[in-house]
């Protein structure tokens, strides 16, 4: 009997020190306090909790993200939510990468507006146009939609054959156009889909072709420059927007354009606003709807940018499983990413250098942010 009273003594004595260690270990499970740099990244109110936000744009610049270096959310045209790493700011130009396609597709879209191009009718490359040769088939929607046939290899190993590669820093490097032009066939125009770089070239070279007023360097590259510059840039008020051009003059349209991260965030308002900036529509709304439309052998695909929806072939590039359908993206290399909702007056910034590997992680954490609006 005593024995048992020593045992329920020592027992009751232990109880405040067991649910002492309790209560620790479910504070350490719960989620760390918010740091105050992360909540001064956000607006008061930013329509969705602040709390939430902040933490959700905090988990973008975690090592497991690569180097996370700008991030920017706005909200029905407002900016919400704004970050940047150390060494970077508001003013600090980034490279677009493939992002750099859809500006493209958008110069593309203004010239067939023009009268300049037609979408549905040969692509005017004069190497195309010799008689006998099939590539004189392919349409500059085909172009577009990145199902024009040509031969290519995007992204492969060893890196140094792979065909963006030698464009871009090899033996293609001088006349980017050329290299990208002179590919022979490896499907029926139209048939397959195939992710190019350089098919983004030919479309600037098209563009200074017919901007042009003589085919010199010198007048291609302003031709284009000014073109950009005039009827998309200042209208859309990206004025940080830096183009690169090739030594004959073609903008390197699939992968280098610099702009600050609220340039980039201008340019997915411009989209989500589907051409119309301030009231003013500065290309017809018809052909945002033509780039945000799949493409018939490729359903995540529109005309030189990604759409949200379940792959044709492959894997996912955005979230189809846990974002909106009518969500598109701008994605460069090394996780750029301009992320864009209509339905959810959204548009998301990510700007850094993250490799392959941890890009998985980047893009949950994106839609971690665009799940937080409704």
């Amino acid at each position: 009997m005593a024995r048992r009273s020593l045992s329920l003594i020592l027992t009751l004595a232990l109880l405040p020190a067991v649910a002492g260690c309790s209560r620790g270990t479910n504070e350490a499970e719960g989620p760390p306090p918010v740091s105050e740099e992360a909540m001064k990244a956000v607006v008061k109110d930013p329509g969705t909790g602040r709390e939430k936000l902040a933490r959700a744009v905090d988990a973008l610049f975690a090592p497991e993200m690569g180097e996370t270096r700008a991030v920017i959310v706005m909200k029905n045209g407002r900016i919400v939510a704004e970050r940047y790493a150390e060494g970077y700011h508001e003013n600090t130009r980034f490279v677009s990468w493939s992002m750099a396609k859809s500006v493209t597709g958008v110069m593309i879209g203004m010239l067939v507006s023009d009268g300049r191009l037609r979408l549905d009718e040969t692509a005017p490359v004069p190497a195309w146009q010799r008689p006998g040769d099939p590539r004189g088939e392919i349409t500059l929607r085909q172009l577009l939609q990145m199902r024009s046939g040509l031969r290519h290899s995007e992204a492969i190993d060893p890196v140094y054959e792979s065909d963006e590669v030698r464009m871009l820093f090899l033996d293609g490097r001088d006349d980017m156009a050329r290299y990208a032009e002179d590919q022979p066939l490896e499907a029926e125009p139209g048939r397959k889909f195939e992710y190019s770089s350089a098919t983004s070239v030919i479309l600037a070279d098209l563009a200074a072709r017919v901007l042009s007023p003589a085919p010199n360097p010198e007048n291609r590259r302003q031709a284009v420059a000014d073109y950009l510059r005039t009827r998309l840039f200042e209208p859309a008020g990206m004025k940080s927007m830096l183009p690169e051009f090739d030594a004959t003059g073609t903008l390197i349209g699939g992968s280098l354009i610099h702009g600050t991260a609220r340039d980039w965030a201008k340019f997915g308002e411009f989209l989500r606003n589907k051409g119309s900036v301030k009231g003013a529509q500065i290309i017809p709304r018809q052909w945002i709807e033509f780039m945000v439309t799949p493409s018939p052998r490729e359903a995540q695909y529109g005309a030189q940018i990604w759409l949200n929806r379940t792959p044709t072939n492959g894997e996912s590039s955005l979230f189809p499983d846990r974002g909106p359908k009518d969500l598109f993206a701008c994605i460069g290399h090394l996780g750029q990413y301009v992320i864009v909702s209509p339905s959810r007056g959204l548009t998301v910034v990510r700007l850094g250098k993250t490799p392959d590997e941890q890009l998985a992680p980047m893009v949950d954490g994106l839609a971690d942010v665009v799940a937080l609006y409704r």
